[in-house]
């Protein structure tokens, strides 16, 4: 898990959010999730608090707006089945602008959209303010089972290296006339994902080898690992609890 792996979600900065360490930006997170999670969609304006918060969050990270905005894009294949829900689901129907949709469906849509969205921008957040290497570590550090931290940091590792190598055969095919123009070309994708199999395969194989023979036992060595104070903790907690008083009120009222 070494330097040089800055993935394009994180932006640089020295605000108070990115000095806290990452295992209670995680926890942080993941608590803020459950929470909304648990909110019924009933109360629309616990939400609305919500964003708020999240938003509070960006500006004191010093995140642009648009930088958020344009990342929670990802969503998009949610929002497109949310939108499908009123005119599929079954039930009372209401006439909305001359189109009958369902009353469970519209709640449906309401309920994907507003926690979806809350729990893609608060990790957008997460990302935003935490390096790669950071969560891998912060996840060691909350005692995750240390393969998954292994496959994922080598996940992270090497998925620019394969995808540069896919590259390098799409420049390599298309120097020599290869154009895919239709099904009659899938044969050649094929083999060239097949190769490509082969070649990760092999690298894999090399590196293994060779961080074995450099005294590889199973378990990556921690450099830095990063404590956390029982200030950073109540600090980080701020979000979840704030969170957790919006859902209880809206569980009461």
């Amino acid at each position: 898990m070494g330097a040089g792996h800055t993935h394009k979600l994180y932006r640089h900065g020295h605000s108070p959010i990115h000095a806290l360490p990452p295992h209670c930006k995680l926890a942080a997170t993941f608590a803020f999730v459950l929470v909304v999670v648990s909110t019924p969609r009933e109360a629309m304006w616990a939400f609305g608090l919500y964003a708020v918060l999240l938003a509070g969050i960006t500006a004191v990270a010093r995140i642009p707006a648009g930088f958020v905005l344009r990342r929670l894009l990802i969503e998009v294949p949610f929002v497109a089945f949310a939108v499908l829900m009123p005119f599929v689901a079954e039930g009372e129907r209401v006439d909305v602008l001359g189109m009958s949709l369902s009353v469970s469906g519209l709640w449906g849509a309401w309920n994907v959209l507003a926690k979806g969205t809350l729990g893609v921008a608060a990790s957008v957040l997460l990302a935003s303010t935490t390096e790669l290497r950071s969560l891998l570590l912060g996840l060691q550090r909350l005692k995750l089972p240390p393969l998954l931290v292994q496959i994922a940091s080598f996940m992270i590792r090497y998925g620019d290296v394969i995808g540069g190598e896919l590259r390098r055969m799409s420049i390599a095919r298309r120097s020599r006339g290869f154009e895919a123009r239709g099904i009659r070309h899938w044969g050649v994708l094929a083999k060239t994902a097949g190769a490509l199999f082969i070649r990760s395969y092999e690298r894999g194989e090399r590196v293994y080898l060779a961080m074995v023979s450099r005294g590889y036992e199973g378990s990556m060595p921690v450099i830095d690992d990063v404590a956390a104070t029982r200030a950073q903790w109540a600090h980080a907690a701020v979000l979840p609890l704030a969170a957790l008083a919006v859902c209880l009120m809206g569980w009461t009222l």
